[in-house]
């Protein structure tokens, strides 16, 4: 039996019922890579669908990179509890290989393939939402990255609309990562980690942005045990007149990632 902790379930609760995540008659498919994150969405949509008072569903799905990939044990692990799962195979290794120059951004570049793929069998399929399972840690890693190193201010939205219509949400956004680990860790779960990262099959430089970002909120969290929850609540109380726009109209809205 999969425990799936109080805390969880209340912060996922409370996210669906503020930013109406999910619907009566929604079709949803959830990008599930078999790490921790996901793992925890799809058995928290699992619970949701079983006790709501509203009916949707769900698949997962499980886009390979090309590396000859062993995860069979993730449509074991979906079919043991009920959860509809599909693996697509894809060439995005391969590709990557042709168009990846060293030293550029292949995080990147295989997150915008894997994305695509999934939007392309969310419309293909009938599906009208896509789930993702970043977390508060993310959110705040993004955007952090992108003031830092790309001059701008923005961060991982609760749900947006993505260009071909699709609505991305995100349920476990204002879950902690150290949350999800416990499931992943409580529950015995078997889960894929850095080691599936095709970037450390190239010979390019790994990314740092990331590493020294996430080790920066550590420290900042460590003097200040409450700055998550002090920049949750900021991101939802932005005062853009303070900002250096000579024309608020001006503003340009992107939240695509």
């Amino acid at each position: 039996m999969i425990e799936l902790s109080k805390k969880i379930s209340t912060i996922i609760g409370r996210t669906n019922a503020e930013y109406g995540l999910i619907k009566d008659g929604d079709r949803i498919l959830v990008g599930f890579s078999g790490g921790k994150d996901s793992l925890t969405l799809i058995h928290a949509l699992n619970r949701i669908k079983k006790v709501a008072p509203y009916k949707f569903d769900f698949k997962a799905v499980t886009v390979t990179y090309g590396m000859g990939e062993q995860i069979e044990f993730l449509s074991n692990h979906c079919k043991e509890h009920g959860i509809e799962h599909e693996i697509i195979d894809t060439q995005i290794f391969d590709l990557a290989g042709e168009k990846i120059r060293k030293n550029s951004s292949f995080c990147s570049f295989f997150s915008r393939m894997r994305r695509g793929y999934l939007y392309t069998t969310a419309l293909e399929q009938g599906y009208n939402k896509v789930a993702l399972g970043h977390h508060l840690d993310d959110a705040m890693e993004s955007f952090f990255m992108n003031f830092f190193y790309n001059g701008t201010m923005r961060t991982m939205p609760p749900k947006y609309t993505a260009d071909n219509g699709l609505e991305v949400i995100r349920p476990l956004i204002f879950c902690r990562e150290r949350q999800l680990r416990a499931f992943a860790n409580t529950n015995e779960i078997r889960v894929i980690g850095d080691e599936a990262c095709p970037g450390l099959r190239f010979d390019v430089k790994m990314p740092h942005a990331r590493a020294t970002t996430k080790e920066l909120l550590a420290k900042l969290e460590e003097e200040n045990p409450k700055i998550f929850v002090s920049m949750k609540s900021a991101f939802s109380n932005i005062q853009l007149p303070t900002f250096f726009y000579k024309d608020l109209k001006d503003i340009k809205l992107d939240i695509e990632d």
